[in-house]
């Protein structure tokens, strides 16, 4: 849970940074002139090829803390990656949230608020988190779609 949660933390400060940062945000204006995810499978490998060096060391703590908290960072990279491109392809039905935060991140243009992608949390901690009338005739009128037709790679 600890690694979930930290995985969440970390997740958000690198893509807050990432509108800091002109180095660390290059590849980011892309991702915002495109306004679109590069699938769930292509996000997730991403985020397990950025967590991987915060995961090997709990192995020399001990195997069980080195298995736990690589459970813990897959499970949040796995549970992300989907979020994100959840907010790309179908906004809607991101339920856990009463705002999709990344959907209005990208829509409203904000350089400076909702940096979460799974989780709005750390919005309201930090105070970046800006509430936006979301659910318009645009998003009203969608193709019903489910929760797994989205883009994947």
């Amino acid at each position: 849970m600890l690694a979930f949660v930290l995985a969440s933390l970390v997740e958000y400060w690198v893509h807050r940074l990432m509108h800091a940062s002109l180095r660390l945000g290059q590849r980011h204006r892309d991702h915002h002139r495109k306004n679109e995810g590069q699938g769930v499978l292509w996000e997730f490998l991403d985020y397990i090829k950025g967590t991987f060096i915060i995961m090997v060391p709990m192995f020399f703590y001990s195997l069980e803390a080195g298995i736990g908290w690589t459970l813990g960072g897959v499970t949040y990279a796995a549970f992300s990656s989907y979020a994100h491109q959840l907010q790309h392809d179908n906004p809607t039905k991101c339920f856990w949230m009463t705002m999709p935060v990344h959907y209005v991140h990208h829509k409203h243009n904000m350089w400076y608020h909702n940096f979460g992608l799974g989780v709005d949390w750390w919005d309201h901690i930090f105070r970046t988190y800006k509430p936006v009338e979301w659910l318009t005739e645009q998003e009203l009128n969608q193709p019903e779609r489910g929760y797994l037709e989205l883009k994947w790679r």
